[in-house]
């Protein structure tokens, strides 16, 4: 059940909320700046039954008939016998049950502190179990006040919602009134109070309001039906006389004298709810004796400031804004002191001391607060309990993407290997593919797997390592960098933070932000990692870091080096059309607020629109064109209603299949990669591979002029520095062997040729090429086209070999789309070929050779 009640949320608030419902009980007229926000009452135990009339905010029933009540989960503060509270009570179920219990002769409710204010819930077992017997004065509306009778504690569940419970009310423990050692905390309690009257004219004004009120309202005729405000009166006489240091013997009334001094403090609620909980009078004398002197030593702190500095409105507001702050700072390290390291608690230390003997100096002061405020937001011993179960892991990453299976399967062994070790630290993962193929949506199901916050740092273009590292504290301005910025944002101290792009990471000789992300990365380093802005180290060593890239190449060595590189190539035409009918045609339908029965889009319609719209690796594209069909879709329907002015549910379904996707999408924006049906002489088909997938790749070449010793190549195409080299080396080696198969061809030595790779705007690199070039040049040489089906890659050596090449799924995908039936690849490479799905080689004669000698035979060797 979410949390439904709440206290005013300021003391102004409050104050109004008392004022009127005391004006309706009373009937009196008060205006509402007299009223503050809690009373002191005698407890219930001291009252006497009284005859019933109009008001009876202060009568007593039966208390045996209040041992069930209903549960009143308090966030704030405690409510301590004697007190006024009021609340907002939003849960319509716990306002009805109060209103019903307050329309009963047992106006009672049962408030207690909920143990951890960020626990939404409010069962049992989340409060606790010892509150306070709550009489209800007023209901008017959401505003409910309360007042405290009597300590209670919880014996046992009755319902659940409303929660209720029965309980007993606790009494003190017997104590010695004439003890010394009572008698001597007493008056030191009595002193402590005093002090914190007479030095905080906050509390002397609302208890000396209060004290007014109460002898004004004890008139002969109003003594004899109401408990009047009697309890207030007497300690403000007695701590505010000249003489409060002395009492007669009858003015020992320890246990109420506790309750008031806690209730005035404004101390932490825990501390208040020990107060509450504590039954020993004498220890719970010491405990308010503890909260008095708090308060004592934070006066003493503002006088001293008062009097260094001209007080006006603006240095008034700082001052008491300055206070504030470091109040929060030590109220913040309190829970966590145990957990922070040694030398961070040192340097907080520091700070505060700094602070006690520091001028008033703006920007000092401002560092200082800036400084305290990080040191203590930042989670010190907070960690999120990783979930190290394979089986949940693997149901997650399967529902949240489709196929991948050796990417989930390599996720799957770091999951199991932080199972037997507890954790997983010390591994830096790199996701490495094309855009949109799912590596930041992996990162994210990884970090929902094992249970830890998660954190997106985008790297790319960074160029500062300030970001990463912090501003140092003398620079205006200045910052923590986004890992200490991570830390405070997530709230554990192990987080999955995942950078973004790190192979677009920008370049500076100044900032080095590679050298700053090494210290990161490095399990070596990053158990003490510095931060400028803190100037203390911070151990990152539990944050799982996984970084994503399209191209591993422009990684960093030294950073390349510390990851673990995981391939994510791209989708397949089968694995495109399972994600768009599965996934996103059902998202993108349900955000766009239409209903399946009203448009339907075929199979046939997204298969083209896989494979003449959208050929790239990932599925980004495809999902924006699916969006702009369901847009077009809605703009029709709406059209359409407001024509007919029907009702909202259309009776004509609109289909949107192969014949019409090019009236929602526009046409097609591939034609198709092949460009010959029979490819001519001097040309032949090569495979590439692009950041974006793979593509078919021609290779032309072209007879210029002749002459004896004329002969040379001439490159275009907008190749790069290692596809120039290839081609020279093809060049060399197609000489070679034509002089080796036809020694009297003087054909490459008298012959100017002009090798072209079509669009030219395109840039393009890579030694995968060297083959299809030589094949090229000796089908001109020998005035001999290749086989028309034919596509081929892999480097080649001087001396013929060919080697290995990369990005193999994405070539023969390539292939498929141009309906090539023969392909060739390296020797190296047919592990590769062999671990793709059967889907992708299906229907494909695949040869693997190690000479250059093997692609002749296969190229040319064919009768027509």
């Amino acid at each position: 059940m979410p949390l439904a009640i709440r206290v005013g949320s300021s003391p102004a608030n409050r104050s109004l909320l008392l004022l009127k419902a005391w004006n309706q009980q009373t009937r009196w007229n008060r205006s509402s700046h007299e009223l503050s926000r809690r009373a002191f009452f005698s407890s219930l135990t001291d009252s006497k039954p009284t005859l019933s009339c109009s008001a009876t905010v202060f009568s007593k029933p039966c208390l045996d008939d209040c041992l069930t009540v209903i549960v009143v989960p308090l966030q704030e503060e405690p409510l301590i016998p004697g007190f006024f509270m009021p609340l907002y009570v939003e849960d319509s179920k716990v306002l009805a049950a109060l209103q019903e219990s307050k329309r009963r002769e047992t106006p009672y409710a049962g408030a207690f502190l909920l143990k951890d204010e960020k626990d939404p819930s409010t069962g049992s077992s989340s409060i606790h179990l010892v509150g306070t017997l709550a009489q209800i004065i007023s209901i008017q509306g959401e505003q409910v006040i309360l007042i405290g009778r009597g300590r209670l504690e919880i014996t046992e569940l009755v319902s659940k919602d409303p929660l209720t419970v029965k309980t007993h009310l606790i009494k003190d423990k017997p104590y010695d009134k004439d003890d010394e050692v009572i008698r001597s905390t007493y008056f030191e309690v009595i002193s402590m109070l005093r002090d914190v009257i007479k030095t905080t004219s906050l509390w002397r004004d609302q208890v000396q309001k209060y004290s007014q009120q109460a002898s004004g309202m004890c008139s002969p005729n109003l003594i004899s039906r109401y408990v009047l405000l009697s309890s207030i009166g007497y300690y403000y006489r007695k701590l505010t006389e000249s003489g409060a240091g002395i009492f007669e013997a009858i003015d020992f009334n320890y246990q109420k004298l506790a309750d008031f001094g806690a209730g005035i403090s404004g101390a932490n609620k825990h501390k208040i709810q020990e107060v509450l909980e504590e039954l020993d009078v004498h220890k719970r004398l010491d405990l308010t004796l503890q909260l008095a002197k708090k308060q004592v030593e934070i006066n003493k702190i503002q006088v001293f400031h008062a009097s260094l500095f001209p007080v006006t409105h603006a240095t008034r507001f700082f001052f008491f804004f300055f206070l504030y702050m470091i109040y929060t700072f030590r109220k913040r390290i309190e829970p966590i002191r145990e957990n922070i390291p040694k030398h961070v608690l040192k340097v907080i230390d520091e700070q505060f001391a700094k602070i006690d003997r520091i001028k008033r100096s703006y920007g000092s002061t401002d560092y200082i607060l800036s400084h305290l405020d990080w040191l203590t937001a930042l989670p010190w011993g907070i960690f999120s309990d990783d979930n190290f179960d394979v089986l949940r892991a693997e149901k997650i990453l399967d529902e949240d993407h489709y196929g991948l299976h050796e990417v989930k399967e390599r996720i799957l062994e770091f999951v199991a290997v932080g199972t037997l070790t507890g954790s997983p630290e010390g591994k830096i993962i790199c996701l490495s593919g094309p855009p949109g193929v799912g590596k930041t949506s992996i990162a994210r199901s990884v970090a929902h797997a094992l249970g830890r916050k998660f954190f997106r740092l985008a790297v790319g273009g960074l160029s500062d390592s300030s970001h990463i590292k912090g501003d140092r504290g003398v620079c205006v301005g200045a910052a923590p960098g986004k890992m200490v910025q991570c830390l405070k944002q997530v709230g554990t101290e192990n987080p999955l933070v995942l950078l973004d792009e790190i192979d677009k990471l920008g370049k500076s000789s100044k900032y080095d932000p590679e050298g700053a992300l090494l210290e990161l990365l490095d399990p070596e380093q990053n158990s003490h990692f510095l931060d400028y802005f803190l100037d203390v180290p911070i151990d990152l060593s539990k944050v799982l870091f996984v970084c994503t890239a399209n191209d591993t190449d422009m990684i960093p060595g030294p950073l390349l080096d510390r990851m673990e590189v995981i391939e994510l190539t791209g989708y397949t035409t089968d694995a495109k059309m399972h994600i768009a009918r599965d996934y996103l045609v059902k998202t993108v339908q349900r955000k766009c607020g239409i209903k399946p029965e009203q448009v339907d889009v075929s199979d046939a319609a997204l298969l083209s629109l896989i494979e003449n719209y959208c050929r790239e690796a990932g599925v980004r594209n495809l999902q924006k064109q699916i969006e702009k069909i369901f847009r077009k879709s809605a703009l029709k329907l709406v059209r359409e209603r407001a024509k007919s002015e029907q009702s909202r549910e259309l009776t004509e379904k609109l289909m949107v299949d192969e014949t019409n996707l090019a009236d929602y999408v526009g046409k097609p924006v591939f034609r198709g990669e092949k460009i010959y049906e029979q490819t001519p002489v001097g040309v032949v088909m090569g495979l590439a591979w692009t950041s974006m997938g793979g593509s078919t790749l021609y290779i032309e070449t072209t007879f210029v002029e002749e002459g004896e010793g004329k002969g040379g190549l001439h490159i275009t195409g907008h190749l790069g520095r290692v596809m120039k080299e290839s081609a020279e080396i093809a060049h060399t080696v197609a000489r070679r062997v034509m002089f080796e198969k036809d020694p009297k061809n003087l054909f490459f030595a008298n012959s100017k040729l002009h090798l072209h790779v079509p669009q030219g705007a395109t840039p393009k690199d890579g030694p995968s090429a060297g083959c299809t070039m030589i094949t090229s040049l000796l089908s001109l040489a020998m005035k001999k086209p290749v086989r028309k089906d034919l596509a081929m890659t892999g480097e080649v050596t001087l001396t013929g070999r060919i080697l290995p090449i990369g990005g193999l799924k994405e070539k023969t995908m390539a292939a498929r789309r141009s309906q090539v039936k023969v392909i060739i690849f390296p020797e190296a490479n047919r592990r590769d070929f062999e671990d793709l799905e059967e889907s992708v080689k299906e229907g494909l004669d695949v040869h693997f050779v190690d000479e250059y000698e093997q692609i002749f035979e296969l190229a040319f060797g064919y009768d027509h």
